[in-house]
């Protein structure tokens, strides 16, 4: 296990989140110490220098600064002077609103945009390929509308400031009965019928 030393005299409670953090991270897809370290930036009260992380997380100081690079990168720290030292110190963006959006941004970027962009090229290729049957071609094109209206869905929800979305978040499944009225309930086989792509042609036929 990770020995993390005393911060904010919560040794226990930072030394779980850190650790899990770092699980969650690594089961993202995201290292394991880039996690960590924003995990530890997270429950710190003040800017740390990277010497202070690698002895805090027992990381080499070398990994320390190129996972803060890529934190840095990634807009989830950010770089706070500390009068009197010279050192470079860095605190974890507070906007917990804004750090979770950036979480998803980096994640859309490194999952769901490489499998838009497979599955496009799988269609494409399956369309054209007669040995394709017209139900396997049928079934990737509802997946690639489905894919396309929850990113759709998604470029539209991130403009949305918090002080609006929150509100309409917290309501729940009662948004439902408020927009029920003004929307048609379809069966969920209708989602072929949905096309982003007017130039799309079924191919049922073959």
């Amino acid at each position: 296990m990770t020995e993390i030393k005393k911060i904010d005299g919560m040794v226990a409670p930072v030394e779980r989140f850190v650790l899990h953090w770092g699980d969650l991270g690594s089961a993202w897809g995201v290292n394991r110490s880039i996690a960590q370290i924003h995990a530890l930036l997270l429950a710190s009260a003040e800017p740390l220098h990277a010497e202070a992380i690698s002895d805090a997380l027992s990381i080499a100081r070398s990994n320390v600064s190129n996972s803060l690079k890529t934190l840095l990168e990634w807009g989830l720290v950010r770089r706070s002077p500390v009068k009197g030292d010279r050192r470079d110190h860095f605190e974890a963006i507070d906007d917990m609103w804004a750090t979770a959006a950036r979480i998803v941004d980096v994640r859309k970027s490194r999952e769901i945009d490489p499998a838009k962009e497979i599955l496009t090229n799988c269609l494409n290729d399956a369309e054209n390929d007669p040995a394709v049957s017209g139900k396997a071609i049928k079934r990737l094109q509802e997946l690639q509308t489905l894919v396309a209206l929850l990113d759709n869905w998604y470029a539209q929800m991130k403009d949305i400031p918090p002080e609006t979305l929150i509100p309409l978040l917290r309501m729940g499944t009662k948004i439902i009965d408020l927009i029920k009225p003004f929307i048609k309930t379809a069966p969920s086989s209708a989602i072929s019928e949905v096309s982003l792509d007017q130039s799309r042609r079924p191919s049922d036929e073959r």
